[in-house]
């Protein structure tokens, strides 16, 4: 790409992060942006044992990734204008709640990978200790639980539909807020001191609650 004065751009460049299954080892790469949208394409981890797969489908895309914690993969679908333009893109597990996927700016992925590799060993270490509890970091949920406690008290969370009703799903490393007029759902981390510090950042919490009731 060149500039009005014919000198040569960088291509804009979009980093994309996943944990091998087998190996267990982050892979880390980057792709052009014309790479991602041109056609379909893999990330392979260097063991060759599992790899990241986009199928392009026009203005979107379908990315399955391997996933360390259900030891199944993933599929997702996402606008090609999110996954390019985005700072930040995460694909999570459904049944641990946890990233397993990060597409974006260089700097948010490796942030977010930071943050994965942490709660994955964190996740080892119980494992091997043969200590795994009812959560992937009781310390941390328990905290959670308890700021999210107070910011209740303070009226501080309600949905985006209107209504200040909610229940609280808690899992194995998160805590899902559900509207209980519209049945939308807020995803909160609950598994590294990040998602403390991130919770406590907060005043508030908003369902995003759902268009069509």
């Amino acid at each position: 790409m060149n500039d009005r004065e014919g000198r040569t751009m960088p291509e804009e460049t979009r980093a994309i992060g996943y944990i091998c299954p087998v190996c267990g080892q982050a892979v880390i790469a980057s792709r052009t942006a014309f790479q991602l949208a041109a056609g379909d394409s893999v990330l392979p981890c260097p063991c060759g044992k599992s790899e990241l797969r986009f199928h392009q489908l026009g203005d979107r895309c379908e990315v399955t990734v391997p996933c360390l914690f259900c030891a199944r993969d993933h599929t997702a679908v996402c606008a090609n204008e999110a996954m390019l333009g985005r700072e930040l893109l995460a694909l999570s597990c459904p049944a641990s709640g946890l990233g397993v996927c990060q597409i974006g700016r260089e700097d948010r992925v490796f942030q977010a990978m930071e943050k994965l590799e942490a709660a994955v060993d964190k996740l080892r270490m119980d494992d091997q200790a043969d200590r795994r509890g009812a959560f992937l970091n009781e310390t941390v949920m328990a905290e959670v639980l308890g700021e999210l406690k107070d910011i209740a008290a303070r009226g501080g969370v309600r949905c985006a539909c209107g209504s200040a009703d909610y229940g609280a799903k808690v899992g194995y490393s998160a805590v899902d807020l559900v509207c209980a007029a519209c049945g939308a759902a807020l995803r909160l981390g609950a598994a590294t001191p990040d998602d403390l510090a991130d919770l406590c950042a907060r005043d508030t919490l908003i369902i995003p609650g759902k268009k069509d009731r």
